[in-house]
Parts: structure tokens; C-alpha cells; sequence
């Protein structure tokens, strides 16, 4: 890794990055400004390998519903996966929901003022905690997002695999060097950062000649600036086929089961899930009223038209089986009837929420 100009010290880099971000950078994001560490730790959980478009949406919501940690921490589960729904990533989800109760109940509601504190919260990892202590308390502290890290390993042409935990470690102690002098510059550094990844230092095509920091930017007059960051592991993706039975009665009640606590949509209530066509067709014997094993849904069962859903590293292959019941069935299955003015507001799958609603929407037609 080539060394800084003899000319550039790391407080210029770091005054550079201020002064963009106060003239250049991005400030009317709703939680950009805020010394709350509610507000700064919610958007940042929120913006973890989603966009910002997605977000803003989904923060207003979470606010209006939830205004302060209290809130959050006294809200029921299926409350918070409910407003979550459509996020994706639901383990941020009950992370948050465990992380406000461990600030409420431990810490009296108010977020620790450091960032190895903050740390020992649930789902608060040494980024996130940085940022928040760094937005709210003014603290010296880097952070390494995946905006920053490439940032950083282009301005020194840091050639360590970051597949590597040395390797990244590495990356951080860099990190560290290149915070401000002053704490108070801290908020417009650590946006400025976050903003040079997101706007400018692009993973493809970054616009480099916007950079305040081109002048000395290794990996630029090294003329690759996409060679880095370096990560040599590549995740395999996988594909899979599951089969989703929604079995409706004729009062628009669907039947849905709350899935295991590990796994594909773990702890979402969700449509019964099969993994063969056969599985499906068993569970389509229910009881009558009178008790009896019957198949009478077989009859009236419509295979609707199979599609896809992307995760980070899988294609979920999704059969959708509709089937119409009587108001006196039950299904064979574990799960239970909810309501068409009930389902909207539990925690749902993405692609189920979408299933559900284009299958009201054809059914009030």
C-alpha cells in the first residue's frame, strides 16, 4: 500500500472530507442534523444493505408509530415486523425491537454515550455504534460501512483481501488515523464519508474529478480505482423451489402459520411453506364441520402463475396454490384464520404481502 504524500497530512484528508460535506454533501435526509441517538441508531439499522429511497418511507412510519426508544421497546413483535414488512433483512428487525427493550429496561431509555457501550447492545455492531457515538456525542471514533470502506481503501490504495478479519482490521486502525483532530468535526466527517461512497466514490464508474480528495487518491493515479476494495471470497448464489398454499374462505379469512425462529423469514407469519408439490396437496385435506376428513378444497384449488424472488445470495422459485374453504374448515396444518382486516398489519414476507393483496384486489373486482 503506497504512502500519503509527504505534503498531505491525515488532518487534511479529514478537513477535506468537512469541508465537501458541509458545501457538497447530502442534508436533507430526515435523520441527517439529529443529536438523537434514537432517531441517528433507527436510520442507521434501517440503511444496512438498503437504499435510502426505501427507507424514508418506512423511518417516517417508525417515528409516527414509535416517537422514542420507550415506545419501541413496549410495541409487541408482530407489531414491529408488521411496520417492517416489505424491508426485508427481518433479523434487523427483532434486533431492533430487543435493542430499544435492553435500552428501556437497562439503561433507563437513554442510548450509552460511547461507543464501546454501545457495542453490548443487541444488534449494534462496531460501525453502527461508531456512527451514533460519533452523530450524537461527538466521539473520535471511525466507522467502516461498506460506503466508507471503499472510500478509504481507494484513498490509500489499500490492497489487503477484506475477506480477511486481518485484513479489515487493518482497514480500521487506518480508519482511525484519519478522523479529525476536533470533535466537533466529527458529524460532517462521518457524513462526508458516507456521502463520498454514496454519491461519488461509486463502486462502478466513480466520478472522480467531484472527489476533494483526487489530488491524493493512490488508486486513482494508479488509474483503478476499481480494483478496490479487495475481497477474493465470492458468495455462491442458490436457488430453491417452495410451493405456498393460500387457502381463503369465502369470508376472506387466509389461513397463515408464524414461521420457525431461524431460517428464510424467520418469525414472520406467513402462508403455510412446502418444499414439493406433493406436500402442498396433502395439506389440502381438511375438516367439515362435523369433523370428517374431507378433500373437498381439491376442487376448488387454482395453481396461480409462479414467479421469483431474489435474496442477497438466493432465488426463492414460488409456486402459489390458491384454495377456497368453507367458514366451518380447518386445515391439517399448524396456523390459524386471520381476517382481511387483520393480516395487513402482521409481519409478512415481501412477496407475500404482494400475493395476498393482488389476491384481495381481484377478489373485491
Amino acid at each position: 500500500m503506497p504512502a500519503l504524500s509527504a505534503q498531505v497530512t491525515d488532518s487534511t484528508l479529514a478537513e477535506r472530507v468537512v469541508r465537501w460535506q458541509r458545501a457538497h454533501g447530502r442534508s436533507g435526509l430526515p435523520w441527517q442534523g439529529s443529536r438523537d441517538p434514537y432517531r441517528v441508531w433507527l436510520s442507521e439499522i434501517m440503511l444496512q444493505q438498503t437504499q435510502v429511497a426505501t427507507v424514508l418511507g418506512y423511518y417516517e412510519r417508525f417515528l409516527a408509530r414509535f416517537p422514542d426508544v420507550v415506545a419501541l421497546a413496549a410495541a409487541s413483535e408482530d407489531e414491529v415486523l408488521g411496520l417492517w414488512s416489505g424491508l426485508g433483512y427481518y433479523s434487523r428487525a427483532r434486533n431492533l425491537h430487543r435493542c430499544a427493550q435492553s435500552v428501556a429496561q437497562v439503561h433507563g431509555g437513554r442510548f450509552p454515550g460511547s461507543a464501546e457501550a454501545l457495542q453490548t447492545l443487541p444488534g449494534i455492531g462496531r460501525s453502527t455504534a461508531a456512527a451514533i457515538a460519533a452523530f450524537c456525542f461527538d466521539e473520535r471514533v471511525a466507522i467502516l460501512d461498506g460506503n466508507v470502506k471503499r472510500v478509504i481503501s481507494r484513498v490509500l490504495a489499500f490492497d489487503g483481501d477484506l475477506a480477511q478479519a486481518a485484513q479489515e482490521k487493518r482497514l480500521w486502525a487506518l480508519a482511525q488515523d484519519l478522523v479529525p483532530e476536533r470533535g466537533q468535526d466529527m458529524p460532517a466527517h462521518t457524513q462526508g464519508l458516507m456521502d463520498l461512497g454514496a454519491t461519488v466514490c461509486l463502486a462502478r464508474n466513480p466520478a472522480c474529478a467531484a472527489c476533494p480528495l483526487q489530488t491524493d487518491c493512490e488508486a486513482r493515479r494508479q488509474g483503478e480505482p476499481e480494483r478496490f476494495p479487495v475481497r477474493t471470497r465470492k458468495v455462491k448464489r442458490s436457488a430453491q423451489s417452495l410451493w405456498l398454499l393460500l387457502a381463503q374462505r369465502v369470508d376472506g379469512a387466509v389461513w397463515l402459520t408464524k414461521r420457525p425462529g431461524t431460517g428464510i423469514w424467520a418469525g414472520l407469519h406467513c402462508l403455510p411453506v412446502f418444499e414439493s408439490a406433493d406436500g402442498l396437496e396433502a395439506a389440502l385435506a381438511v375438516a367439515d364441520g362435523s369433523g370428517t376428513s374431507t378433500t373437498s378444497a381439491l376442487a376448488a384449488r387454482e395453481d396461480l402463475p409462479p414467479f421469483v424472488h431474489v435474496l442477497t445470495h438466493k432465488d426463492l422459485h414460488l409456486h402459489p396454490v390458491q384454495a377456497s374453504l368453507g367458514l366451518k374448515d380447518q386445515l391439517g396444518i399448524e396456523g390459524a384464520w386471520f381476517a382481511a382486516a387483520t393480516w395487513p398489519a402482521l409481519g409478512l414476507p415481501a412477496p407475500v404481502r404482494r400475493l395476498l393483496e393482488a389476491r384481495a384486489l381481484v377478489g373485491l373486482a
